[in-house]
C-alpha cells in the first residue's frame, strides 16, 4: 500500500492587510511519497522514537488515516484548488480511528513558545482570509445558524476578534466573543459580550453547562496546544445537539501555529481536527465540508463540524 509521507513547500502568501515584511504567512502542501508500511506499525515506530527529521514528517499519523480514507493514490500534489474538494469531504467518512489519541505532546509544540499575550497585544483590525472566503463562511453561516433573534439562542466565538464573519444583521440574545485582544474584541459589532482569555495557558471555559448552541472557531483552531482540553470544555458548555463549527484556511501565523499543523496539508488538517471531537468525547461522528469559493483562486475554506450528543 503507498503510503502518505509529507514534504514541506512553503511559500508566503500575503494576508489580508498584511506586508510579507510584518507576517510570514505560509502555505503548507503534502505529497505522496512511495514507501510500502501499515498504519500501526508506523504508529508505533512513531511514538517508540523513530524519527525522521521532525518539520518534515511530524504529521505523518494524519496522513495515513487519510490514506485510509483512499484520499490519494498518486503523486500528485495536493493544492489548495478543486483536486483537494474530495478528498477533504470524504477524509472524515468512517474513520476507523485508533483507540488511543495519537499525538504526542510535542507535535503541539510552536516555533514561537515565547507567551501568546506578547504575540496578540497589540490589536491587529485586519482579517486573515481573502474576501471571497469571508463570503464562503458567511454564506456556510447563514445556512446553519439558527434565525435571527430567535428566543433562547446563544453563541459563543471562540479565538475571536473585531469581526466574526457572521451574517450582516445577525443578532441573538446573547453571543459570546472570547479572544486574546480586548481592543479587537470591542470592536467586534456582533458581540454582546466578551472574554479576554488565553485558551493556551487556560482552556476551561468561564460558562454554566448547557449554556450555548452554537460554538464556532474561525481560522485558529491551528493555534490551539491544548485541544482536547478546549474540545471537551466545548462540549460541556453546548446545549444537547448544541453545534460546533471549526473552519480553516491554509493560512496561519506559521510561527504560532502548532507543529503537526505546519507540517501537513489540508486533508490533513480536517482529519486533525476531527480527531479532537473523537478524542475529546461526547460528539457526533464529525464531518468535512469545503466550501472553497473560487479553487485554485483565492483562499481555500473549510469547515469540520459536530453536533453534541443529545443524550
Amino acid at each position: 500500500m503507498a503510503i502518505l509521507g509529507l514534504q514541506l513547500q512553503p511559500r508566503f502568501p500575503v494576508l489580508t492587510g498584511f506586508s510579507h515584511s510584518r507576517l510570514s504567512s505560509t502555505t503548507i502542501h503534502a505529497r505522496a511519497v512511495s514507501s510500502v508500511s501499515s498504519l500501526p506499525s508506523k504508529l508505533k515506530k512513531w511514538n517508540n522514537g523513530g524519527r525522521l527529521p521532525r518539520r518534515l514528517v511530524v504529521g505523518l499519523g494524519a496522513s495515513f488515516w487519510a490514506q485510509l480514507m483512499n484520499m490519494a493514490g498518486n503523486s500528485k500534489s495536493f493544492m489548495a484548488s478543486a483536486r483537494l474538494k474530495s478528498t477533504v469531504e470524504q477524509a472524515l467518512q468512517n474513520v476507523d480511528w485508533p483507540e488511543q489519541f495519537p499525538f504526542k505532546d510535542e507535535d503541539f509544540q510552536r516555533f514561537d513558545e515565547s507567551p501568546d499575550s506578547l504575540f496578540y497585544e497589540a490589536p491587529r483590525f485586519v482579517t486573515h482570509i481573502d474576501d471571497a472566503a469571508i463570503a464562503a463562511l458567511t454564506k456556510y453561516y447563514s445556512e446553519v445558524f439558527p434565525p435571527s433573534n430567535t428566543p433562547g439562542v446563544s453563541i459563543l466565538d471562540i479565538c475571536s476578534s473585531w469581526v466574526s464573519h457572521f451574517p450582516k444583521g445577525y443578532k441573538q440574545e446573547r453571543i459570546v466573543g472570547m479572544g486574546m485582544n480586548e481592543d479587537e474584541l470591542k470592536q467586534n459589532p456582533v458581540l454582546t459580550e466578551h472574554v479576554v482569555q488565553d485558551l493556551n495557558l487556560n482552556p476551561k471555559l468561564p460558562f454554566e453547562d448547557n449554556s450555548f448552541d452554537v460554538i464556532t472557531n474561525v481560522v485558529s483552531v491551528d493555534y490551539l496546544t491544548k485541544p482536547l482540553h478546549v474540545f471537551k470544555e466545548m462540549c460541556r458548555v453546548l446545549k444537547p445537539g448544541g453545534l460546533a463549527i471549526m473552519s480553516f484556511s491554509n493560512r496561519c501565523f506559521w510561527t504560532k501555529a502548532i507543529s503537526i499543523w505546519t507540517s501537513t496539508g489540508d486533508t490533513d488538517h480536517a482529519m486533525i481536527v476531527g480527531s479532537y471531537f473523537h478524542y475529546a468525547g461526547g460528539f457526533e461522528p464529525p464531518q468535512a465540508v469545503d466550501i472553497s469559493p473560487n479553487p485554485g483562486r483565492s483562499d481555500p475554506m473549510y469547515i469540520v463540524y459536530s453536533r453534541k450528543l443529545s443524550t
